[in-house]
């Protein structure tokens, strides 16, 4: 390959969504995908498969004294670039996972120019959505909660909120994020209230954050859905995206003691907690 082919081509750029469920990071990706510099996607396994091989490359293994620390970078930085090689058209490329805001460190190890979204949501709402869902399948079970047939809807917000929960993981990994020391410069919180009240001001703060030029976006007409994964997990519309967005307004289907003892979570609207300055849209 020759030195002026390198130069024609720049290095793609990766950034990563992250947050809550049911908090917009598909919606997100779906409206990053109409800009076709841009390659976005619903939850990706690359971060689980990272994982994976830090886990083999670990103690875990009895030859893992073999492997440097410079070793571990270059396969994982490698995995990153590997897994997206088929999309070579893409100069920027947004995987998703809940799981970043967990490996905010690992992220400035492996790519240092890398910036991460966090997509939130009132707590409350969050688990109202997933209830949502639940109760659309009602001669079905979700993976979600085991398959187990035997659950209420007390049951089932525990089960999200257990900190090994869907939500409540999700949840504390973004805590993690916000007031961890890798916030500053790299991390944007984006509610979701922001995202469908007034896209055209979110995103146009997504892209100062990322550094990329304006693209006009048609928030009229958005197209995105994951049937046969939101079938494979018992959750059918867990990543269907509405083709218009637009704030819908309704009334809350959990029982009053569970939308209010997570009414007051939002811990990114109080100012106080903002230690790093993080960017909130």
């Amino acid at each position: 390959m020759s030195a002026a082919h390198d130069v024609a081509k720049p290095a793609r750029k990766f950034h990563f969504i992250s947050g809550l469920p049911r908090s917009g990071s598909t919606l997100l990706a779906a409206i990053l995908n109409q800009n076709p510099r841009f390659r976005a996607g619903m939850t990706s396994p690359l971060a689980d498969i990272m994982g994976a091989v830090m886990a083999e490359a670990s103690s875990k293994n009895d030859f893992s004294f073999d492997v440097s620390d410079e070793q571990r970078v270059a396969m994982l930085r490698g995995l990153v670039e590997s897994f997206y090689a088929g999309q070579a058209d893409a100069g920027v490329v947004f995987d998703t996972s809940r799981l970043w805001c967990s490996r905010m460190q690992l992220l400035d190890t492996l790519l240092p120019e890398a910036k991460v979204i966090a997509c939130v949501r009132q707590l409350s709402w969050v688990l109202d959505s997933m209830e949502r869902l639940v109760r659309r399948q009602p001669v079905s079970v979700s993976k979600v909660f085991r398959f187990d047939t035997n659950t209420t809807v007390y049951s089932r917000v525990e089960a999200l909120t257990d900190p090994r929960g869907m939500v409540g993981f999700a949840f504390q990994a973004t805590k993690d994020a916000f007031y961890g020391q890798y916030a500053p410069g790299r991390l944007l919180v984006l509610t979701y209230e922001s995202l469908v009240r007034n896209p055209s001001a979110a995103m146009r703060a997504v892209y100062q954050f990322i550094g990329e030029p304006w693209f006009e976006h048609d928030f009229d007409h958005i197209a995105y859905n994951a049937d046969e994964f939101d079938a494979r997990v018992g959750m059918p519309g867990l990543h269907t995206v509405r083709p218009k967005i637009e704030p819908i307004e309704r009334t809350s289907i959990l029982p009053r003691e569970i939308f209010a003892r997570f009414v007051n979570e939002a811990f990114w609207m109080d100012p106080k907690n903002n230690v790093s300055q993080v960017p909130i849209v």
